[in-house]
């Protein structure tokens, strides 16, 4: 990719190249031609020398030159300053040959601030100084005398060539060195973009890039890091499912294994030994069929509607409801199950009514499942407390007991399907582990949030948190 991007970069400035060169050539026609028309417009060409020139001095007309700020001397064969108008740079009467001399080749300075336009006249025996100030000078100007060929011509013809070959071979040099600067500007951060998305194809999703840039390559940075946070993001959460849901699978094999297996067993038994078995125990291996038959269909029925919750089609058939009346009926229902238990029960409900949308019939099952779950893990004499306050954001539910509690690191996971507060799957009080599972799942379909807070020995408190009308 760099060897393309920079032969590309190569051919574009080897192109500009070439254009600079027509540039230079375009540029100095232009001057050439420019220096024509200024030519024509500046005030030292408007009076030249031969146009002001008389065979008697005392008739040139020296107003106009002088109203345009420049001067006009006249001095004679024996170098005498006969007569001086305006701007006036000799500066003497009486000139020796010498300094006339001088003053001749210094009129022709390249960095004389002066322009003087010189005319002798045959005549009169005098010469016609004109002279005016210099603002700005520029020109280009080549002489060649083709009828005389020397040794001096070739070595400023070789001069130049030389001097044109050194230019042009410096330029195409610049333009080598700023194209690969270029290119190397350029190739730089597409080489860690790319070296970024290879690490991203081959899994590590860990992978960020930094250009240490603030231009476009900048925003296609953070376009980078975004998505490449978010397959990170994605991925772990793809992860976490495949791994709940093989957990979920061990799970629900080993929970159906044992129910399963007993009621095999004693199917085996009583099919077997049925002439031998007394009738106790031919009635004893049917009820453990009958009761492992019941504990896997309970299984398989929790996890039917843990299915069902989950499903994008499962809508909640909400309607305004008084949900003090409610628990209050709610908690009547509940009485025999806690009398059955032993348990203590203390109901805290205004006796206002508060509105609120509730789907009556799956919010029973909340209430069933907590109240199943605290009758099963804790012992006779437990204390139950259910209450309702208003909150901000619509009401608070508590459903407390000051049970066994559960330990720190069940109760992280206790809505989890399958996860029980106790690791006792074969004992009667095992439980399926999907009823808090389809508790959370009732509450969130309501628009709700339900929270734990336990410790071993410290009991249980649900806080069920429903959103107001």
């Amino acid at each position: 990719m760099k060897k393309k991007i920079s032969n590309q970069f190569a051919i574009n400035y080897l192109i500009v190249f070439i254009l600079s060169i027509l540039a230079a050539v375009f540029a100095l026609l232009l001057m050439s031609f420019a220096g024509d028309v200024l030519s024509k417009t500046l005030t030292k060409n408007i009076y030249p020398a031969a146009e002001l020139m008389r065979d008697d001095y005392a008739q040139i007309d020296a107003g106009p030159v002088v109203a345009s700020g420049g001067g006009v001397q006249i001095v004679s064969e024996n170098y005498a300053v006969v007569r001086s108008d305006g701007l006036d740079t000799i500066g003497s009467a009486q000139l020796t040959p010498g300094e006339f001399t001088e003053f001749l080749m210094q009129s022709r300075s390249v960095g004389m601030p002066y322009h003087y336009d010189i005319q002798y006249n045959e005549a009169g025996r005098f010469w016609l100084i004109v002279t005016f100030p210099t603002s700005i000078r520029f020109g280009l100007d080549f002489a060649v005398n083709r009828e005389y060929i020397s040794q001096d011509m070739q070595n400023v013809a070789g001069a130049i060539v030389a001097i044109v070959i050194f230019y042009l071979l410096l330029l195409g040099v610049f333009a080598l060195i700023f194209s690969r600067m270029t290119a190397v500007r350029i190739t730089r951060p597409l080489r860690k973009l790319a070296d970024g998305t290879a690490r991203l194809r081959e899994g590590d999703y860990t992978t960020r890039v930094d250009l240490q840039l603030k231009n476009e390559f900048a925003e296609l940075q953070e376009t980078f890091n975004a998505m490449a946070e978010r397959i990170e993001t994605e991925t772990a959460r793809r992860k976490a499912a495949e791994d709940e849901r093989r957990r979920l699978v061990l799970d629900l094999s080993h929970d159906l294994k044992n129910p399963l297996a007993g009621a095999a067993g004693y199917a085996e038994l009583l099919l077997n030994k049925h002439d031998t078995l007394s009738e106790r125990e031919r009635n004893d291996a049917l009820r453990a069929v009958y009761d492992n038959s019941l504990r896997a269909g309970s299984l398989l029925t929790s996890l039917f509607e843990l299915s069902k919750l989950d499903s994008p089609d499962f809508k909640l058939s909400l309607q305004e409801t008084d949900i003090c009346e409610y628990l209050r009926e709610t908690c009547a229902n509940l009485l025999p199950s806690l009398d059955s238990a032993g348990f203590k029960y203390e109901f805290d409900i205004p006796d206002s009514p508060i509105f609120i949308l509730l789907d009556t019939a799956q919010l029973n099952r909340v209430f069933y499942n907590l109240t199943d779950n605290a009758v099963r893990y804790n012992p006779p004499g437990t204390e139950i407390l259910v209450g309702l306050t208003i909150t901000p954001g619509g009401v608070e539910i508590l459903f407390k007991d000051n049970g066994a509690g559960i330990q720190d690191d069940k109760a992280r996971d206790i809505f989890k399907p399958f996860v029980r507060a106790d690791d006792a799957r074969n004992s009667q009080t095992g439980g399926s582990g999907l009823g808090l599972s389809i508790v959370q799942k009732l509450v969130q379909g309501h628009g709700g949030t339900i929270t734990l807070e336990t410790g071993a020995g410290l009991g249980c408190t649900f806080k069920i948190i429903l959103p107001n009308i």
